[in-house]
């Protein structure tokens, strides 16, 4: 099996923090994983406990994984596209860079925000305004800014509106981009011919530039602008089509997480919802689609 960098979305949880962060990943077979400090939905962060950081670390030595490879995604909520927002994205940016920073982790991903009617080259100079005060010359964390499907007023539809941001920045060496899989096909890329979506960002961005990629199925047909995970293989997108994405030999070295959505358990009237990754990972790894994925995995956590 060719060497991949393999992870999925996994929980940080206050009293247990990357250690457990570590090993729920671990259980799903990963050797890589993402997660947020806190809550999607809010700001609220408990202190980072470096007894437990510790442990993550040496767990990683013994277990090869690489925390260069280990991604943290900002909240949702932080806009910083938006003018009435951006001191408070400018401030909890600032503080989760310091955390990240705290736990060791180098790639933060950030969704670039949307402009809320104030058009996009507004919201373009927000956010960039936002990045010049966050990501200064002693940084030790790249912001990798998220491709995004188009949904509503969001940034980041195309290479180049990601372009002008990365050229406004003072630090750009700071800033990388995150590859949404997903978000692509909704926004109009052909996941299918990925090598011409990926020659397309090398003549306008770079591929030096590419941080992590976001591997996610699309519940919608391409150009939907409508932002709907699915499982690996059950989407528009399709399972071969996405092992041509994890396997490229362009992106050797970058971190793949998957996102993809929790499966519910239909026979529990209190239902359930189970995560899919670890029988995700083993098909990717086996570049086989495993046609009965959502039975098998309700069938393991019953």
């Amino acid at each position: 099996m060719e060497d991949i960098i393999i992870g999925c979305h996994v929980s940080f949880k206050s009293d247990t923090q990357l250690l457990g962060s570590l090993k729920e990943a671990l259980s799903y077979g990963a050797n890589t994983f993402m997660f947020y400090t806190g809550a999607p939905q809010n700001t609220s962060r408990a202190p980072i406990r470096d007894d437990l950081t510790i442990e993550a670390l040496k767990l990683m030595k013994e277990t090869d994984i690489d925390l260069r490879n280990v991604v943290v995604h900002a909240p949702y909520i932080v806009n910083p596209c938006n003018t009435e927002k951006m001191d408070f994205a400018i401030s909890f940016l600032r503080q989760e860079i310091e955390r990240v920073e705290n736990l060791g982790v180098t790639k933060i991903v950030l969704h670039p925000g949307s402009h809320v009617g104030l058009g996009e080259e507004i919201a373009i100079n927000n956010l960039i305004y936002v990045l010049n005060a966050v990501v200064l010359s002693d940084t030790k964390v790249d912001i990798c800014i998220e491709t995004m499907a188009g949904k509503g007023s969001e940034i980041g539809t195309n290479f180049s509106q990601i372009k002008k941001v990365i050229d406004g920045v003072l630090y750009k060496e700071h800033i990388k981009v995150c590859l949404d899989t997903c978000h692509l096909n909704d926004a109009g890329y052909d996941i299918s011919n990925f090598d011409a979506v990926l020659d397309e960002f090398d003549k306008i961005i770079g591929i030096d530039k590419i941080g992590c990629v976001h591997i996610n199925d699309s519940k919608n047909v391409r150009n939907s602008h409508k932002d709907r995970h699915e499982n690996i293989g059950l989407g528009t997108i399709g399972f071969n089509n996405l092992l041509k994405v994890i396997y490229n030999k362009r992106l050797k070295g970058i971190p793949m997480i998957l996102e993809t959505p929790y499966i519910g358990d239909t026979d529990d009237s209190k239902e359930r919802i189970y995560p899919p990754y670890k029988f995700e990972i083993e098909m990717i790894k086996n570049k086989i689609m495993n046609a009965s994925l959502l039975n098998d995995i309700r069938a393991y956590y019953k």
